[in-house]
């Protein structure tokens, strides 16, 4: 009779629809704990509710890592901290040519633009010569001044794992964990204009030999428009992988979202999307009350 029970409980347990554990290294919210997580490409992941700051989804988020152009968001909040006028005209120079990785860009050395415009393109299309432009222009001490002040922000902001060595995210010594960027991505967010110009999807410029420049969002999902994204940044150098933070309304939930060296050029895009769907298909597990 025991043994007949003892059979009957493990074909009841066997019959049981199994949840897959969470991979390796990989840590979810107790809430979600009963649902299949995904499988993430990103080497590095977070994901936060927004208005609790509750961790919904961590891997790998206090390794230090190159973070590339998400760099750019910290050169816009000093470049605004610093009150300098946004409609002074600055000009590309040839300290602005990338002679660390040899990049190239449409932004010849002599174009000239206001400051906000320069923003935008380093914002929207991560323009690295505009980047640096500003950087170069906007304090006295050039862009030394810059960077500097670039590391006061991050530590006044308990940024303590992040360093910066130029305004671009070219400088491979950029790096930062994902912890530390879900705090550089609140701080942003309260930037009406690093709001606006990251989610801009396309803008064109007269360069200086007077020929129209058509400049696209490096991120496909804002171009692609289908997603509440009030906030976001790409980066990618070879050493940081294919990078993306973003703050972006699922549901009716606020999340930040973090991804780090993610691999082939889709990848954390589809990685964010399977984040949302993951999240979608169990909403009353983790939107807030």
């Amino acid at each position: 009779m025991l043994r007949k029970f003892a059979a009957l409980l493990v074909s009841a347990a066997l019959a049981m629809p199994a949840v897959a554990a969470p991979p390796a290294g990989v840590m979810v919210a107790s809430q979600m704990a009963d649902h299949a997580v995904p499988r993430l490409s990103s080497h590095s992941v977070l994901v936060l509710n927004g208005t609790t700051g509750e961790p919904l989804y961590e891997k790998n988020i206090h390794q230090r890592m190159p973070i590339a152009s998400i760099t750019k968001l910290m050169t816009a909040m000093v470049l605004l901290d610093s009150g300098v006028s946004l409609e002074q005209e600055v000009s590309v120079s040839d300290a602005e040519i990338d002679r660390l990785k040899n990049t190239t860009s449409r932004l010849a050395v002599g174009t000239t633009l206001q400051r906000k415009e320069m923003l935008l393109l380093a914002l929207m299309s991560s323009e690295n010569r505009a980047a640096a432009t500003l950087a170069r222009t906007a304090l006295p001490g050039g862009t030394a001044a810059f960077v500097e002040r670039m590391n006061r922000k991050a530590r006044s902001l308990g940024m303590n794992e992040t360093v910066f060595y130029d305004p671009t995210g070219l400088d491979l010594r950029n790096t930062s964990t994902a912890g530390d960027l879900a705090r550089m991505v609140k701080a942003a967010h309260s930037y009406p204009l690093i709001r606006a110009f990251t989610t801009t999807p396309e803008h064109q410029i007269v360069s200086v030999r007077n020929r129209v420049l058509q400049y696209r969002n490096s991120n496909a999902l804002v171009r692609e428009g289908n997603w509440d994204i009030s906030i976001q940044k790409t980066g990618y150098i070879q050493e940081a992988g294919r990078c993306m933070v973003m703050q972006a309304t699922v549901g009716s939930q606020p999340l930040i979202i973090v991804l780090l060296a993610a691999g082939g050029n889709s990848a954390r895009v589809n990685d964010a999307r399977n984040i949302k769907t993951w999240l979608e298909a169990h909403p009353g597990n983790w939107l807030a009350g």
